[in-house]
C-alpha cells in the first residue's frame, strides 16, 4: 500500500489558480500601458525617438509645416497605395527584392530612400549605385542646382557616397560621389540620401539642415515614415546595419513579467511571525536525564563518570523518599538509609560512596545493586 505524496493536480489548481489570474491581470495591464504609451517606432532615426540619432526634431518640425507624418515599422503600411502621398524609408532593418518590389508597386509619388543599399537602389532608384567611398563630416555646399537643395544653402554632410545616372540631379559631393541624388522614375520623385545623421536631432539644427530636410522630405501633406524591421527573412549584404535579435519591445514585456512575480512574490511570501512559547506534552524526569547520561558514559568506558551519575541519580531518589537534606553529610544519608531499609551501613556506604568500578561489569553490577536499592524505597 503507498501512501500518496504531494498534492493532487486539483489541490494544485485551487492553490495556484488565484496568484495565476494575479499575475496573468498584472501582466496584461502592462502589456496594455506599454502598447497604449509606446511609440510606434523606436530606434535610429526614428521619428517617436528623442535620442541623438533619433528623428523626433524632424518629425516635429514637418508637422509645423503641415505635413502629417505617419511613423509605421511594419511592412503592410509601406505598400498601401500612395499617389499623393510621400513615403520614406529608413536607414535600419532588411528587406527583400519581393518587399521592394511590393513598395514599387505602390506607387508612392514622392519616395525618399535613407542610406539606401544596392537592392534597394536597383529596384527603386534604377541608376544609382554605390560607389563604397564615405565622406567625413563637414559643411558643403549643394554644388547643384536641385531647388530643395540650392535653397537650404550649406549642409552638414557625411556617409555614404552615389553615382548618379545622367539624367538625375546629383548634390553636395564632387560630380562622381555624392551624398544627394533626385531622379524621375516614371511619374514619382526619388530621393536618394546617403547622410542621414544631418537629419538626427543632435545635427537637424547645424548648417542649413533642417531646411534641406524640409525641402526633401517635406514635400507632400501626407507623409509615411516606414522604419524596416523585420518584415523579410531575406537578409541579404546591403544592409547598413545588422537587424537585432530580439525586437526592442520584447525588453519591456520582460520587465512587465519580473514585476509580476515580485508583486506575487510579496503577496504570497511568508513572513516570520513572533516567537510562541509551546509546551512540550513530554516530560523528562531528572533520573531519566541522569541514567541517560551514565549509559552515554558507558558506551565512551568512562566507568567513573557512568558510576558517579548513577550514585547521584539514585541518592536523589533516597533524598526525596527519606526526605533527606541535599547538603547532608554520606555519614548521615547512610544511617538514615540503612535504618529504613535494614541495610548493612557499611555495605551501603560502599555502594553510595564507593570506589569507581574498575570494569564494565562492575559498574553493571553496580547500576543492578543500585536500582534494587531505589526499587525498595519506592515499594518498601
Amino acid at each position: 500500500m503507498s501512501t500518496p505524496l504531494g498534492r493532487s493536480a486539483g489541490e494544485s489548481w485551487r492553490v495556484l489558480r488565484t496568484p495565476l489570474l494575479v499575475t496573468g491581470l498584472i501582466v496584461l495591464a502592462a502589456i496594455v500601458i506599454l502598447i497604449a504609451t509606446s511609440a510606434r517606432t523606436s530606434g535610429p532615426f526614428s521619428p517617436d525617438s528623442t535620442d541623438s540619432d533619433g528623428a523626433r526634431a524632424l518629425a516635429a518640425l514637418l508637422k509645423n509645416h503641415g505635413v502629417s507624418v505617419h511613423s509605421t515599422e511594419t511592412l503592410d503600411d509601406a505598400v498601401q497605395p500612395g499617389e499623393g502621398k510621400a513615403l520614406i524609408i529608413g536607414p535600419a532593418g532588411s528587406l527583400g527584392r519581393h518587399d521592394l518590389e511590393r513598395i514599387a508597386q505602390a506607387r508612392w509619388s514622392h519616395l525618399v530612400l535613407i542610406r539606401p543599399g544596392s537592392r534597394a537602389l536597383e529596384v527603386l532608384a534604377p541608376g544609382v549605385l554605390q560607389t563604397g567611398d564615405v565622406l567625413p563630416s563637414r559643411s558643403r555646399e549643394a554644388g547643384c542646382d536641385l531647388p530643395a537643395a540650392v535653397r537650404a544653402g550649406t549642409v552638414t554632410v557625411s556617409g555614404p557616397t552615389y553615382s548618379a545616372p545622367a539624367a538625375a540631379v546629383a548634390c553636395y559631393g564632387d560630380g562622381i560621389n555624392n551624398t544627394v541624388i533626385r531622379l524621375e522614375v516614371g511619374d514619382r520623385i526619388v530621393d536618394v540620401v546617403g547622410t542621414p545623421t544631418s537629419f538626427t536631432n543632435a545635427q537637424l539644427a547645424d548648417d542649413g539642415n533642417a531646411a534641406l530636410a524640409l525641402n526633401l522630405i517635406g514635400t507632400h501633406r501626407d507623409l509615411t515614415w516606414y522604419l524596416p524591421q523585420f518584415e523579410s527573412t531575406d537578409t541579404g549584404t546591403d544592409s547598413a546595419g545588422s537587424a537585432p535579435l530580439i525586437p526592442p519591445d520584447v525588453r519591456y514585456i520582460g520587465w512587465a513579467l519580473a514585476f509580476a512575480v515580485l508583486v506575487v512574490a510579496i503577496w504570497r511570501g511568508r513572513r516570520l511571525g513572533p516567537v510562541v512559547a509551546e509546551r512540550l506534552p513530554v516530560i523528562v524526569h531528572a533520573a531519566e536525564t541522569t541514567e541517560g547520561r551514565a549509559r552515554l558514559y558507558r558506551r565512551s568506558r568512562a566507568r567513573d563518570r557512568a558510576a558517579a551519575a548513577l550514585r547521584e541519580s539514585a541518592l536523589g531518589q533516597l533524598r526525596k523518599a527519606h526526605g533527606i537534606p541535599q547538603r547532608a553529610e554520606p555519614s548521615a544519608v547512610v544511617a538514615t538509609v540503612a535504618a529504613r531499609t535494614g541495610r548493612d551501613p557499611v555495605m551501603l556506604y560502599e555502594l553510595l560512596y564507593g570506589m569507581p568500578p574498575l570494569s564494565d561489569a562492575a559498574l553493571m553490577s553496580l547500576s543492578f545493586e543500585l536500582d534494587v536499592l531505589t526499587q525498595e524505597v519506592r515499594h518498601p
